[in-house]
């Protein structure tokens, strides 16, 4: 894309003022000198290779002491971002980027903040055959960095291509790079939050621990296939995993994640589908200073489906403490972080373009028994940072020696699929009331009907504390409702809140959940 933009400036030059000529030719000065550097799958016979191959190999790690993978060498880790950006994957030399598989594959350097080496392997009938760097993988700022590059012979992650958006241009719409992090976007969206293949002792006193994916083997689609194969080997000190990610793309992106572990040792604190994100304020938790935004997030709420059918709905914030919520359940149906707001005018911001990060549902497949969703909420002051995560929780964890499996869908949509035509929360706010000194909260309701509110009763509650007043009228601006509480003095530091709607003790809508901090 980068030489077709300079040719496509090249024809237009003659239209130029001089000043634009001169720094025109100042640009193809520097793209004719960059060197090259370029990523080729080995010769030879390769190995045998299914599913079982990274389970085996996950299994006999785990027999053995966790060991480290190998690091980029400090003339790459120390790079700084705006030197790293500068190491591009050379697009025409895509892995089957000339050939009818409408897929295909760019690799990502090592250096800055990702130094670990990530094996990267190619899986064609049967067989893997890894990817070597040569001399033209990568564009390179200095010849120097390409014979570094070249030595090293591994990557620090990579990039899916599909034509998403357009028959005639093959999208960006997965990553993997970084510890087990992955992230996706669907049709007509831009990047968001993230996902990651575990989670082990989140905000943990003993702090973090954070797997890695060390080693991927990806499975050539046929050039009929609209979906694709990708394996990863995990590794972290006290457990080792082997992933299968069958990828959908499209609106939404689906991927449908198969995973066996194998612990090392007894890990009591494990998450499950991890989801990280960030949320640095909104309607109901306020920018702490001056900000012509009303709101900052990727995503703006929990949703939770339990496995008794309840809809739950939590707003998130940006607490000044450290905040960490649980919700039990049994077997449950679904859980995501969620953009839900979808219009510019929410968010008022032309570059990040908020209103089109993508969501991110988990749906469980098969039975993943007791445990609890838990959600992370971490102080911030910046948009750059992620301080939301949201797993699975198994009430067990996992044990030594014993072999853990389970299955979920991941799928990166607009809204949670289930709520198109179901009564959920579209927006949530506060401030004090009118002419009071009375905080209060509304909360509004897509998809119900003034003449369908006759009837609802409004169960709100506050522990400790009381709600003074609740009561619930037309919104129709949006077909639906508001639901206005005036909250009661307390001291408590801390007071949940819930809110659900009825009729005939029949829930109508999602329950609505909040933890209200007095800072």
């Amino acid at each position: 894309m980068f030489a077709a933009t300079v040719a496509r400036a090249g024809s237009a030059a003659l239209s130029l003022s001089w000043h634009q000529r001169l720094l025109l030719a100042t640009l193809c000065f520097w793209v004719c000198t960059i060197v090259v550097v370029r990523a080729q799958p080995a010769a030879g016979e390769g190995e045998t290779f299914s599913r079982q191959t990274v389970i085996e190999r996950a299994r006999q790690l785990s027999e053995k002491p966790f060991t480290p993978p190998a690091q980029a060498p400090e003339s790459l880790s120390e790079l700084d971002y705006s030197e790293y950006r500068k190491i591009n994957y050379q697009q025409d030399a895509a892995v089957w980027g000339r050939t009818p598989t409408r897929f295909s594959i760019q690799l990502f350097a090592p250096g800055f903040l990702y130094r670990d080496l990530v094996d990267i392997d190619i899986v064609e009938n049967g067989r893997s055959f890894p990817l070597i760097v040569s001399k033209d993988s990568f564009r390179v700022p200095a010849p120097e960095l390409a014979s570094v590059l070249a030595d090293i012979g591994k990557y620090a992650g990579m990039r899916l291509h599909y034509p998403l958006n357009s028959d005639t241009y093959a999208d960006e719409f997965l990553v993997f790079q970084g510890a087990s992090y992955f992230r996706g976007v669907s049709k007509g969206q831009l990047y968001g939050l993230s996902a990651r293949g575990l989670a082990i002792d989140v905000a943990g006193p003993k702090g973090e621990e954070h797997p890695i994916f060390r080693h991927f083997w990806v499975e050539r689609p046929s050039s009929r296939q609209e979906s694709m194969v990708v394996h990863a080997l995990l590794d972290s000190k006290r457990v080792t995993g082997a992933y299968r990610f069958g990828i959908y793309p499209g609106a939404p992106l689906r991927m449908d994640v198969e995973v066996t572990l194998f612990p090392r040792e007894d890990i009591a604190h494990v998450g499950l589908a991890p989801l990280t994100s960030m949320f640095l304020h909104g309607p109901l938790d306020h920018a702490d200073r001056s900000d012509y935004r009303p709101a900052v997030h990727d995503s703006e709420g929990l949703a939770i489906r339990r496995g008794n059918g309840e809809r739950l709905w939590r707003p998130l914030a940006n607490p000044r403490t450290l905040q960490i919520s649980a919700f039990v359940d049994n077997n449950p149906k679904g859980f995501g972080l969620i953009q839900r707001q979808r219009e510019l005018a929410g968010y008022q911001d032309l570059e990040a373009r908020y209103e089109r990060r993508p969501s991110a549902w988990v749906q469980p497949m098969g039975d993943w028994g007791k445990g609890h969703v838990q959600l992370v909420e971490i102080p911030t002051d910046a948009e750059t940072n992620d301080n939301i995560v949201a797993y699975w929780r198994p009430e067990a964890g996992l044990r030594r020696g014993e072999r853990f499996s389970y299955a979920y869908r991941l799928s990166w949509p607009d809204r949670v699929p289930y709520t198109t035509e179901a009564v959920q929360v579209v927006r949530s706010a506060g401030g004090q009331k009118l002419f009071s000194d009375r905080q209060e909260i509304v909360i509004d309701y897509s998809n119900l009907e003034a003449e369908s509110l006759d009837g609802i009763t409004v169960n709100a509650s506050m522990n400790p504390g009381r709600i003074l007043e609740s009561r619930i009228q037309p919104n129709p601006d949006i077909g639906g409702a508001r639901v206005f509480l005036t909250l009661g003095e307390n001291e408590a530091p801390v007071a949940e809140l819930r809110v659900e709607l009825k009729r005939d003790d029949e829930p109508v809508a999602e329950t609505w959940l909040y933890r209200r901090l007095n800072e």
